[in-house]
Order: structure tokens, then C-alpha cells, then sequence
């Protein structure tokens, strides 16, 4: 498989405070593969750098062999990347169809209507509550929402950030369902994600990031790592 997404000796801090320190890893197209670590480990310091959100001390990220250095956020969404936020950050006081048009801003309108079809095959809740403002939605179905905006722009490589975050248990799985459903259809994803057991047992390969570095003898097939006796132990209550 082609590399879509190259992080090479990444370093990024806020004031003095070192986030990340230095970590390299790829994405492979048609991949999914997920970050996971504890709470302030980097993950979605990593992912927004990615994204184009905060701005690295080094390093180098390439998308599809562009360098990415220097571009803002909405030039990341262009060059075919989106990130789907930890925390939802649907806009509120809007109805669940505009949300969906916001994600679509540098598509055309032909564009646009055919993803809004692909995203309410994904999520038919979303088709049902369309006229809903998006603030009166469930924390589930805000989470789906965010995914939905973030898919109309028609990203080859998906990022999201904790989407399982204060879900229910049922929720959780019905959304990592969904993840999977995203990437059997062509959408290569990049999960950051708190619930390690729920994203290595959907994972192609996985990175554990431990206080901002890549643990080196925790990174590779997920299934290893589900498997691995340390990433038990540490992540997975084992």
C-alpha cells in the first residue's frame, strides 16, 4: 500500500512545556491506524499539528509526498485531509444540515449533494433529524454529526480525535462500527483514541505514545499489540 501520511522527528511545544518529542510514523492509504496512550501523552497535540491547528517547533509532516510546512487549516481540508475534534465542537445553534454544508465549503455543490448522500447511507439517524438544531442532538448523535461534517469534504485520510469520548457503551461500539464501515469504503482513517481496547481491535497498526515520545517496543500490528502481555497491562486493565 501506497503511504499517504509521513511524520517524521515531529517536535511541538506549548511556551516551554515539550508536547511531543520527536516522533516519527506513517499511514499507509486504505489503512486505519490508531494512536492510543494516556491522558497528555501528545495524541491530539499530534493530530492537530497534523492538521494544520498548531504550528511545530521541527519536523516534517508530508501528505501524499507534500510537505505540509507552513499551511493553515482550511489548505489541509483542501489538500484532502480532515479532522473530526475531540469534544464534537458541532456548531449549536445550527440545524444538522447546515452542519453537514459547512463540511463541504471546498466542494462544489455536485459534490456536496452526492457526499451528503454517502454520509446519510453512514448515518441514517443523521437523515432522520436533518431539520434538528444540533444542539438539542444527543452526545451521540452530535459525535456522528461531527464525523458526518468532516466526511463532506471527502478526505482521503480521516483524522479523529476520541470519538468514543463520553459515550455509552452501546454508543461506542455502534460508532466504531461506523469507523470501520468509513474505511471499507475507501477512507484511510487515523485514530486517536483514550479506549485502547475498542481501537486496536479495529486497527490495522498502532503507535503507543507515552509522554509525548513513541514507545518503540509498542508499535506495529494491532493485533500484536492487543495481544502483547506490557500494552495489556498498561491500557488495557490486563
Amino acid at each position: 500500500m501506497a503511504e499517504i501520511l509521513k511524520v517524521e522527528d515531529l517536535h511541538v511545544s506549548y511556551g516551554n512545556i515539550r508536547a511531543v518529542k520527536g516522533i516519527s510514523f506513517e499511514v499507509h492509504e486504505g489503512e486505519i491506524v490508531t494512536l492510543i496512550g494516556a491522558n497528555g501523552a501528545g495524541k491530539s497535540t499530534t493530530l492537530n499539528t497534523i492538521g494544520g491547528l498548531l504550528k511545530p517547533r521541527s519536523g516534517r509532516i508530508s501528505f501524499e509526498g507534500k510537505d505540509l510546512h507552513g499551511l493553515s487549516a482550511h489548505k489541509v481540508v483542501a489538500e484532502g485531509m480532515a479532522l473530526c475534534p475531540e469534544g464534537r465542537r458541532v456548531f449549536q445553534q445550527m440545524t444538522v444540515l447546515e452542519n453537514l454544508e459547512m463540511g463541504a465549503y471546498t466542494r462544489s455543490k455536485a459534490e456536496a449533494d452526492e457526499t451528503l448522500e454517502r454520509v446519510y447511507g453512514l448515518f441514517p439517524r443523521l437523515k432522520e433529524r436533518y431539520r434538528q438544531v444540533a444542539g438539542t442532538l444527543s452526545g451521540g448523535e452530535q459525535q456522528m454529526l461531527a464525523m458526518g461534517r468532516a466526511l463532506m469534504s471527502r478526505p482521503r485520510l480521516m483524522m479523529l480525535d476520541e470519538p468514543s469520548m463520553g459515550l455509552a457503551p452501546i454508543l461506542v461500539q455502534q460508532i466504531f462500527d461506523i469507523i470501520v464501515d468509513m474505511n471499507r469504503q475507501g477512507t484511510t482513517i487515523l485514530l486517536v483514541e483514550q479506549n485502547a481496547q475498542m481501537a486496536l481491535s479495529v486497527a490495522n497498526r498502532a503507535y503507543v505514545l507515552e509522554t509525548g515520545k513513541i514507545n518503540l517496543s509498542m508499535q506495529g500490528d494491532a493485533e500484536d499489540l492487543l495481544r502483547s502481555e506490557a500494552v495489556r497491562k498498561a491500557y488495557l486493565g490486563g
